[in-house]
């Protein structure tokens, strides 16, 4: 708590010198403002080597059309291709992870762990990542929830990050907000090229090498061709902690290592009028993985592999009109195969071994009309999007004589498709009279048609008041949806005496209120923005245990003769309340020094309320929630969202000379509940919970302009080697080193 004290008065500090230090004017608009090293000239020819120079900003995200930031009554993040080529981040959730409203847990792991993420306390599953405007999933996982160690730099232009409920403009999975991957178009007419070479290491017998490389051809009449790879070869940590520390037990510990290659081709044409393209992009990552929490395997490994296709095309028709079709398709394969593990010291093993493929693919296309027009701007638009999903598995023991079980769900073919229409619409008060110029009003809706759960529909009112040129006081009211993922509806394994599937086709989809207050604005050198948001999810999808609803709970599993099982399944069955506040600052206090730093607040419940509960899915059973091992019985309420910590970054740059650059990174994690399996809670166990303490972590970095084309970057990670955990029983990176050399130019 004192460190949180600390770095929070230090960024009062900064504020106060920042609003206090006025030496030029700038326009900024988001929670990062970009400086040019080059020289302004002013308008009597002289040079003005002290002024600040930002590069107008244009994003697409919010409201599905190019808009002014500052314009925009609701958080946003625009993270330009500048500042993602100007720092060395060994993946793309490091870079997410230093913005306000997101905790992504694997970042400070070993490469190649599972990388999660929560925005606004929303779940993985329940924030939109799309590429090129195009969402993608892993429609083979349980909850449909994407694996971010999938992302990588390969291609990349810009990311875009609005927070907040975007069903409207995004469907399913948004209700915590968007985050949106753009890649690379045309560049300077001729050939251009971007490489990168990176290496370093973050811990004792650790390496990470790394590749990029990006070949451009751009044609003056707007034809354009890239190609690229992007690879990564890494010696990582043992991933699990090992608390055994009886030096005559047997262990066989080995360190679990990561490989990654993405390769990337994209052509298309743009002009002033039309804008074509396709792309594909070919990723393949093979992952050493460990059993679980503490616990370590030798012979676990992941291999995954996606194909992902995207295509576009949009025609300005007039000044007033645009019409742009946008659509991807994607199929992936996760393959798992754990073999027989050493269990002594004479090399006899554990006799099982067991394997999994998981399939899944998805298709998107989706037509929208612009019109901009007399203070006027508006999106309709509408789309068809389909997922598939499949999963076979095999485990097989010969400890005890031979055991074999498999299940294979190809025959079923688990599928679900959605139609939707929406419409949004910003009315400017210019538009109606001078007396409402500073006055406007954003307003959406959504109606969504799923093959399964049939229809529903979303909505957004967003007012916004321009209290000076460069400040806006925005508000919105937002309504959102997840749908439920294919393993939820379609799980086929049935209980034997109750005849209960795991799958329940009668899920509706998670939904969503999101109310959200703020101000953003610039002053002289200065950004500054602060958001309240307070979200309520119902119906809330949740994994339970049922259990033979003519026993006592109390005696549930005490007879070893009597099967008290009856099965598990998914229900709507929670609600989840969110509240919290974010704030940033940005500012540059002189020639040499900038400083930035954001701060997010977020506290929340967990409510359970049996009369939500569909006693046509659980037979009337007894109902036992395996996320926190509570019978529902009566109305349950829990304080705190597990994994969902307070966090602080801040940061100064130093640039002594021109062609140098120096930063100091802090980050601080409030202390969180964790989750873990605990076999006390009831006849099976079930999730219990864990407090996982704070921590700080600082890094330096540096950036050093050889040329126009040549520049080293640097950067010390965790430069105090604090020790930390972001999930119990699992490992985070040690002090680290690396290196990168970027050129960018014409090959020829």
């Amino acid at each position: 708590m004192k460190k949180t004290v600390l770095i929070f008065a230090w960024l009062i500090v900064i504020f106060e010198i920042g609003t206090q230090n006025v030496f030029a004017a700038t326009d900024a608009s988001l929670g990062i403002i970009s400086w040019s090293l080059a020289a302004l000239v002013d308008d009597e020819g002289n040079t003005d080597t002290a002024a600040v120079y930002v590069l107008k900003e244009i994003v697409v995200s919010a409201t599905r059309s190019e808009k002014d930031p500052a314009d925009i009554g609701r958080s946003i993040t625009l993270i330009p291709k500048e500042q993602i080529n100007n720092g060395i981040y060994n993946s793309v959730s490091e870079l997410l992870s230093q913005q306000e409203g997101i905790y992504i847990i694997g970042t400070g792991q070993n490469p190649g762990m599972l990388q999660s993420m929560f925005m606004r306390g929303a779940a993985s599953n329940q924030t939109a990542v799309l590429v090129d405007e195009v969402r993608i999933t892993d429609p083979s996982t349980p909850t449909n929830a994407l694996d971010l160690s999938e992302l990588s730099f390969a291609g990349v232009d810009r990311v875009e990050l609005v927070r907040g409920s975007q069903s409207t403009l995004y469907g399913s999975s948004a209700m915590g907000g968007v985050i949106n991957v753009f890649t690379e178009k045309n560049g300077a007419p001729g050939f251009n090229s971007n490489v990168e070479f990176s290496g370093g290491s973050f811990g004792s017998g650790t390496s990470t090498f790394s590749q990029n490389v990006l070949l451009n051809f751009s044609h003056p009449s707007g034809f354009y061709a890239n190609t690229g790879i992007d690879n990564s070869d890494v010696k990582g940590l043992d991933a699990t902690v090992d608390t055994v520390t009886n030096p005559n037990v047997f262990k066989h510990r080995d360190k679990d290592g990561f490989k990654k290659t993405d390769l990337i081709e994209k052509a298309g044409f743009k002009n002033e009028q039309f804008d074509v393209y396709a792309s594909y992009k070919n990723t393949y990552q093979k992952a050493d993985l460990d059993k679980g929490a503490y616990t370590d395997a030798n012979n676990y490994t992941l291999d995954f592999r996606r194909n992902l296709i995207t295509y576009g095309a949009s025609d300005k028709i007039s000044p007033f009109w645009t019409v742009k079709f946008l659509g991807g398709y994607s199929d992936l394969q996760r393959v798992s195969v754990e073999d027989s593990s050493v269990v002594d010291r004479l090399g006899n093993t554990d006799h099982t071994y067991s394997d999994g493929t998981w399939k899944g693919s998805m298709m998107t296309n989706e037509l929208q009309v612009n019109l901009n027009v007399n203070g006027l701007d508006a999106v309709v638009g509408g789309g068809l999007s389909r997922e598939t999903m499949t999963l076979k598995t095999f485990y097989y023991s010969g400890s005890f004589g031979v055991y074999e079980s498999s299940s294979d769900l190809d025959t079923l073919n688990p599928n679900s498709s959605t139609k939707s229409l929406f419409a949004h619409i910003d009315v400017y008060g210019s538009s109606i009279s001078d007396a409402m110029q500073r006055f406007s009003l954003a307003l959406g809706a959504r109606l969504n048609d799923h093959s399964t759960y049939g229809t529903n529909t979303t909505y957004e009112i967003n007012p916004s008041f321009r209290i000076y040129e460069r400040g806006l006081a925005y508000a919105s009211y937002s309504s959102g949806f997840n749908a439920p993922a294919l393993y939820e509806l379609f799980a086929p394994d049935k209980n034997y005496i109750s005849g209960i599937a795991r799958g329940n086709k009668s899920l509706k989809p998670e939904t969503s209120l999101s109310y959200e207050a703020g101000f953003k604005g610039s002053i002289a050198n200065s950004f500054f923005s602060i958001d309240f948001f307070h979200s309520i999810v119902d119906n809330l999808i949740e994994d339970v245990y049922l259990w033979d609803k003519s026993i006592g709970i109390d005696t549930l599993g005490n007879d070893f003769a009597r099967d008290d099982f009856r099965g598990d399944t998914y229900l709507n069955v929670g609600k989840q309340t969110t509240n919290g506040v974010e704030f940033v600052l940005s500012s540059k206090l002189n020639h040499d020094f900038s400083v930035f730093g954001n701060v997010s607040f977020i506290a929340g419940t967990l409510e359970y309320d049996p009369s939500a509960i569909n006693t046509a899915q659980t037979g009337g059973n007894h109902v036992q929630l395996y996320s926190n091992g509570a019978f529902v019985t009566g109305k349950l309420e829990s304080s705190g969202l597990p994994r969902r910590p307070s966090t602080i970054n801040a940061g100064i740059t130093y640039a002594p000379v021109e062609r140098l650059e120096l930063r100091v990174n802090i980050r601080y994690a409030g202390s969180r509940n964790d989750v873990f399996y605990d076999e006390k809670l009831g006849p099976y166990g079930a999730l219990g919970s864990t407090s996982v303490n704070d921590y700080t972590l600082v890094d330096f970095s540096q950036r050093f302009l050889f040329n126009e084309h040549f520049v080293v970057l640097g950067r010390i990670e965790n430069i105090f080697n604090t020790k930390y955990s972001e999930i119990n029983g699992f490992t985070t990176r040690g002090r680290g080193a690396f290196l990168s050399l970027k050129y960018n130019g014409q090959p020829f």
